[in-house]
């Protein structure tokens, strides 16, 4: 076959598999900003030979739209501010319910406090993925065991993405099997190198587009879930309308409760701060004392100078 022909034939091809992966294409630009950006997708490494129809952005959500699945793709994010009187007890039941779950921890940073001060804070962060299908029932169960202070949870409608991605991977899927069919009946070094070319483009996009659909995958099956658990002495009350008298009254309360938290933890302060005050007053002491000694001594000096000069004027 000469070169003339076998590229005729493989345009042909081309052309007809851009039709079926036009749509595609045009719903992954305009929905899925992140791979047109990262992939270049405008690049010639991205781009089948011939030209895409371009359609507006209207024409392709509704083509897209007409071929959605009935179950949706939605990622759900979940972020709880909560309170323990028992941090230690809560980040265990936690982590058991996450195993029953089968899901994982992504990440967690546990914080002790200050050793340095009378009182210990203790928070802890964590960052765990559910399966979708029990973040209801793991909320429930994080009430049940702390007081939860907060909680905010969201939902992203991802599907005319994924569904676009993956209309994406089939018309390469179906590019890739007619380039190696292509290839294996090159008979020349210009069609084998042009076949080669085009093949190694198509595999790099293919690759691209099937890792974007794992992450798709990975956020759709499996909720994500913040948690910031705060150790307290008292849970925050639910705050409600109160009269003047009665804020007056919780304000005078809240008052007393200050000052007596502060002479509490001055008392800590000065017990806790006892050897260090004592062994500064003994330093002190010490220096007080050697000050002392210095100017008796220097007193005694000068008294017996002037004794001695005393002597020698009666004696002249």
């Amino acid at each position: 076959m000469k070169v003339r022909k076998l590229l005729a034939v493989m345009m042909s091809v081309l052309l007809l598999l851009s039709f079926a992966g036009c749509s595609a294409k045009q719903a992954v630009g305009n929905e899925m900003g992140p791979i047109n950006g990262s992939y270049g997708t405008s690049n010639d490494s991205m781009q089948a030979p011939g030209d895409y129809v371009v359609k507006d952005e209207a024409t392709v959500d509704s083509e897209i739209s007409s071929s959605l699945p009935e179950n949706r793709k939605l990622i759900q994010t979940v972020n709880m501010n909560v309170e323990t009187e028992n941090l230690d007890t809560v980040l265990q039941q936690i982590d058991g319910r996450i195993a029953e779950l089968s899901g994982y921890v992504e990440s967690s940073n546990i914080q002790n406090g200050s050793a340095y001060s009378g009182r210990r804070y203790r928070n802890a962060t964590i960052t765990a993925r559910i399966p979708a299908k029990d973040v209801d029932s793991f909320v429930d169960r994080v009430g049940e065991i702390s007081n939860i202070v907060s909680s905010r949870q969201t939902v992203e409608d991802v599907t005319l993405s994924y569904v676009a991605t993956e209309s994406r991977m089939k018309a390469l899927q179906t590019e890739e099997s007619r380039l190696l069919e292509l290839l294996s009946k090159a008979e020349t070094l210009d069609d084998l190198l042009t076949v080669e070319k085009r093949l190694t483009q198509v595999r790099t996009e293919l690759e691209q587009v099937t890792s974007a659909l794992r992450v798709f995958d990975n956020q759709v099956n499996y909720a994500t879930i913040h948690l910031n658990i705060t150790e307290v002495t008292e849970y925050t009350p639910v705050e409600e309308p109160e009269t003047v008298w009665e804020r007056i009254g919780a304000g005078f309360k809240k008052s007393l409760n200050g000052v007596g938290n502060f002479f509490k933890e001055l008392f800590v302060f000065l017990v806790v701060s006892s050897p260090y005050m004592a062994l500064v007053a003994v330093i002190s002491l010490s220096i007080l004392m050697i000050i002392r000694s210095a100017i008796r001594r220097k007193r005694r000096n000068r008294a017996r100078e002037m004794q001695k000069k005393d002597r020698q004027d009666s004696e002249i």
